[in-house]
């Protein structure tokens, strides 16, 4: 009787009955494995640049002795690439609005392909400065259209885990230097150093292969007036059918496109040689674009400074002032600098989206203040002692494992993801490549004054100047770099061009937020039912 009673009543209700799943919290969404597949895609071409990174500092030690160079030699074939790079990263946004962000990921890999051929077979010093020439052209390229093409691609729910991929690749390129620069390391000098560039040519041919099974970026190809083809990409990368709709919204206003537009194909106002974009950048920038540009700029440049490449480049050197002598051991360290670095910027790509870009960013430029110090601290002295300080050697190779475990966990990623994910759709290209050009020039500058720094105010003052540095960016991004976790593409201008003050914005996009949330009981269309509230009709 009771339960003849109890359906009656849900009959009267009009509403189906509810079981206890149905009030529990919605579930976490899976992550989308196709946006996964594509941002893997475009990210190898990080690896590019990684494995050069890694290998060159091994190679150096057999280019000096085969080739009969001296110091400054060194230093310039080591850092020019990073200069040569600039041409490529200030043509990439030109040429991604161009082609588009897919052939220009193309483009890149052949031309690095064609620098790598080149050094390998380099028979003398003037034609290997020529081959990284043409390598670093492809550097600039895969470095600025990596992170643009995944944060164009990923849904907001994981674009911090998605866009973080490049480091991810530079990281293992930086391992797969290293590695090639022990393996080869038995093989004749002259034929040794040759093999461990020219095998560089390798990644590039997969990632030619591999980028064809890629879509086009959504936001390019509304860009292009194709909002048919964008929409079927929308719908592929989304979480959701419904936030691919929100997503595809987002673009049409930020293109310029009417709403109520439709169509699979429209006509979009073309800017005039991307004159428009470089004043709105540089010349005539609104406080939020200011604000973003000296945000992304501020990032670069100190990801740089604070003597990231020279700990990598030059770490058989700080090894070898550190007191370990053995090549073989040398060359295993530096291995193991390259393990330690691909193990936390693993950890860190799954970190971005749950703990936050500022907690992450902040935490580990701290650490890398601490590190350099210490590490400073360590070859001081030695460098002050004849005989051999156990102690001393041991903190130097912990201090370097250290620093680029704080590196790789928040400053290596973040600047990426961070820089690429917060400039409007039409000044992303080129205001990525801004971005770019500063981190090559800092590194260039770094990698090519590194030995002759070191000589000036000995190697220990060197770390000590670099974790200077660090702690005058620390400071930056504490004073200027907003939350942008969980925020989507378009929203950023409204976060931004506050400056210090940005902490206020962020507050009322809070107070919208949980307003949105908060009226849920009047949304007849909320399908979340709330506990204390009748669940009958009147």
């Amino acid at each position: 009787m009771a339960d003849r009673r109890a359906e009656d009543n849900a009959v009267v209700s009009g509403q189906p009955q509810k079981t206890i799943a149905d009030f529990d919290p919605p579930g976490k969404p899976k992550r989308n494995k196709y946006a996964f597949a594509c941002a893997i895609l475009a990210s190898m071409t990080s690896i590019l640049l990684g494995y050069d990174i890694g290998v060159m500092s091994g190679a150096a030690i057999y280019i000096k002795d085969d080739l009969k160079v001296s110091d400054v030699e060194i230093e310039v074939l080591v850092g020019i690439l990073n200069l040569y790079s600039l041409i490529g990263s200030a043509a990439a946004g030109r040429t991604s609005d161009w082609i588009g962000r897919r052939y220009t990921i193309v483009l890149a890999g052949a031309i690095f392909f064609v620098g790598a051929l080149l050094m390998g077979f380099a028979p003398n010093y003037a034609f290997l400065m020529f081959g990284r020439f043409v390598a670093g052209i492809g550097v600039g390229y895969a470095l600025m259209i990596a992170p643009v093409y995944t944060a164009e691609v990923s849904p907001a729910s994981s674009r911090g885990f998605l866009t973080s991929f490049p480091e991810v690749f530079i990281n293992a390129g930086i391992l797969f230097g290293y590695v090639s620069n022990y393996g080869f390391s038995k093989l004749p000098t002259h034929l040794g150093w040759r093999l461990m560039l020219g095998v560089g040519a390798i990644p590039s041919i997969f990632l030619a292969v591999g980028v064809l099974a890629m879509p086009e970026s959504p936001r390019w190809l509304v860009m292009q007036g194709r909002l048919g083809d964008a929409r079927k990409v929308l719908d592929k990368t989304s979480d959701s059918l419904e936030e691919s709709k929100l997503r595809l919204g987002d673009i049409k206003e930020a293109a310029g496109i009417p709403e109520h537009c439709n169509d699979d194909i429209v006509e979009v106002k073309k800017r005039s040689q991307g004159q428009d974009v470089w004043k709105e950048l540089l010349l005539h920038p609104t406080p939020a674009v200011r604000h973003i540009l000296m945000c992304a700029v501020g990032l670069h440049f100190f990801q740089q400074a604070s003597g990231i490449d020279a700990v990598v480049l030059y770490s058989p050197r700080i090894f070898k002032k550190a007191g370990i002598t053995n090549s073989d051991k040398i060359l295993l360290c530096t291995v193991a600098v390259g393990l330690v670095k691909t193990v936390f910027i693993l950890v860190a790509t799954f970190m971005l989206d749950r703990v936050g870009r500022r907690p992450l960013l902040l935490t580990s430029v701290a650490g890398m203040v601490i590190t350099l110090a210490l590490l400073g601290s360590g070859l001081t002295i030695i460098d002050h002692h004849e005989e051999r300080i156990m102690w001393a050697v041991v903190l130097c190779l912990t201090m370097v494992l250290a620093y680029v475990a704080f590196f790789s966990i928040g400053m290596g990623p973040i600047t990426w993801v961070y820089s690429s994910e917060i400039f409007p759709l039409q000044l992303r290209a080129q205001g990525c490549s801004i971005g770019v050009a500063v981190n090559r020039v800092v590194s260039g500058v770094l990698s090519m004054t590194f030995l002759s720094l070191y000589k000036a105010i000995t190697i220990g003052g060197a770390f000590f100047l670099f974790a200077a540095i660090a702690a005058v960016g620390w400071t930056f991004f504490f004073t200027m770099l907003p939350e942008t976790q969980g925020r989507t593409l378009e929203d950023m201008e409204v976060l931004f061009g506050k400056f210090y003050r940005w902490r206020k914005a962020n507050a009322l996009l809070k107070q919208k937020k949980q307003a949105g949330h908060g009226d849920g009981n009047n949304n007849p269309n909320n399908p979340h039912i709330q506990l204390g509230t009748k669940g009958v009709a009147n």
